[in-house]
């Protein structure tokens, strides 16, 4: 039941909202006393925080799978943003608003685990990329690893971005093909553009 619990919680919290979502929303979804919940986790704040802990370990397992499959380095990105964009329900952005706003201890833990694990899988990536002649040479790894988290994360902001104007999906879409046309060599670009024209295949739609 536990598990169950945390699966619905972490359905309804990345579509609804952290903080909009309430125990008693995730009772009447599932058909479970309130009281249920409660024999599981003690309180909403320890709830968010195990479906913080779960959503990282999912994306960490799914990172490592899709890095198994011996893909090229392009094609193994666009998987990797593509299997992100599914469990982070197309990076909506309000749950993620919330999370920070009123969970800002859970919001760091998870901001630096994910830091921790884009440096591994980018850093891996661009290794990847070089040795198979596909990314430049002379890139800076180190340097290119932290812009790409730092410009991942600003791509994010509601100010700059607004959802009126800008759908997530397609922001992400373009910043990834900034990051690759940035770094790739000839070679590259023609994987990319490859992927580019078989778009609706690799694009998530929200």
């Amino acid at each position: 039941m536990k598990e169950e619990i945390l699966r619905k919680a972490t359905e309804m919290f990345l579509t609804l909202g952290f903080k909009s979502v309430t125990m008693d929303d995730i009772a009447a979804e599932m058909g479970i006393s309130k009281k249920t919940i409660y024999q599981h986790f003690d309180n909403k704040p320890e709830l968010v925080e195990a479906v913080a802990v779960s959503l990282f370990q999912t994306i960490s397992s799914g990172i490592d799978c899709i890095c198994s499959l011996g893909k090229n380095a392009i094609e193994e990105i666009f998987e990797i943003k593509n299997f992100m964009m599914k469990q982070l329900k197309n990076e909506n952005a309000s749950p993620i608003h919330q999370l920070n706003k009123y969970f800002p201890k859970v919001a760091e833990n998870l901001r630096s685990n994910q830091f921790c694990k884009m440096q591994e899988c980018v850093k891996s990536n661009l290794e990847k990329g070089k040795a198979a002649g596909l990314y430049r040479n002379e890139i800076d790894i180190d340097f290119i690893t932290r812009i790409y988290y730092v410009g991942g994360t600003a791509i994010k902001n509601e100010d700059t971005f607004p959802r009126e104007q800008f759908r997530m999906a397609d922001v992400v879409e373009k910043y990834l093909e900034y990051h690759l046309r940035a770094i790739a060599t000839p070679a590259g670009l023609e994987v990319l553009q490859q992927l580019i024209s078989n778009k609706p295949n690799i694009t998530i739609n929200s």
